[in-house]
């Protein structure tokens, strides 16, 4: 690996970037029709696949991803400033007020001696500067269900509304664990109230993602790597079959369940 540059060349690299996506800009058919709204989906698919890599941890494939996120950062600057709007330099101005704004335990007089008061300084800055009626103002309403219960709870829990200690929280999720099952026994017949019970599971699975917080676990990244396992496992399940010259629909779940207990010694 080559030694990583200096200020200088970073900055050297930054202009570089910015004259390219200009001369890109003024150029280019493709580049010349993108606006906004359409950039706004390859933003999207291309956080998608950094996340991927930090998963995989790729280091090679993450700093390619950070690439395709920075040129989006600049290509929307760019517009900015046709607009009359911004331009990547007060994007950055922008960005390091706000950082300076909300670390008044470095730029200031506030004191914080640990993660978590950082935290809460954080959140009671950030309300004041967006004039929310809420705390929970702020979290966006097109995240993923899973995602945006973390950040309602972290958010909650910056202004000091949750639990105290851990046992608390798991006896909580035992609690919705237990009405679920008294009310959806899987092994009972009886016509289930889907409505009532998709609330029930919505109140489980929160608070699953609320210990798992509380116990700095990641429910998000804990799920996709599951979902990885799987999908490794399956794939060896559908190998295995058709090098054994079987089809897998036609298998039955206890000729499937030998391949899978293959898979899992893997």
């Amino acid at each position: 690996m080559s030694e990583l540059s200096s200020r200088k060349s970073q900055l050297e690299a930054f202009d570089r970037l910015l004259t390219i996506m200009d001369e890109l800009r003024e150029q280019c058919p493709w580049d010349k029709k993108q606006t906004l709204e359409s950039l706004r989906h390859l933003t999207i698919e291309e956080t998608f696949e950094l996340s991927d890599a930090i998963i995989e941890n790729d280091l090679n494939e993450i700093k390619k991803e950070l690439g395709d996120i920075l040129l989006h950062i600049v290509f929307y600057a760019r517009i900015g400033s046709e607009k009359n709007s911004f331009d990547i330099g007060t994007v950055i101005d922008s960005l390091c007020e706000k950082l300076i704004r909300r670390h008044p335990h470095i730029y200031g007089d506030t004191k914080a001696e640990d993660e978590e008061t950082v935290k809460q300084n954080w959140e009671k800055i950030k309300l004041q500067e967006k004039g929310n009626t809420s705390v929970l103002g702020g979290v966006p309403k097109s995240l993923p269900a899973l995602i945006k219960a973390m950040r309602i709870q972290e958010k909650a829990r910056g202004v000091g509304f949750d639990w105290e200690e851990k046992y608390q929280v798991w006896e909580k999720v035992e609690e919705e664990m237990q009405e679920f099952k008294e009310a959806f026994n899987a092994a009972d017949d009886a016509e289930m109230d889907k409505e009532r019970a998709s609330g029930e599971f919505g109140d489980l699975l929160f608070s699953l993602i609320n210990y798992a917080r509380f116990i700095e676990i990641n429910p998000e990244e804990a799920l996709e790597r599951t979902n990885l396992k799987f999908i490794k496992r399956f794939q060896y399940l559908e190998k295995a079959a058709k090098e054994s010259g079987k089809m897998i629909e036609e298998m039955t779940l206890a000729e499937m369940d030998v391949y899978w207990e293959e898979a899992k010694k893997i």
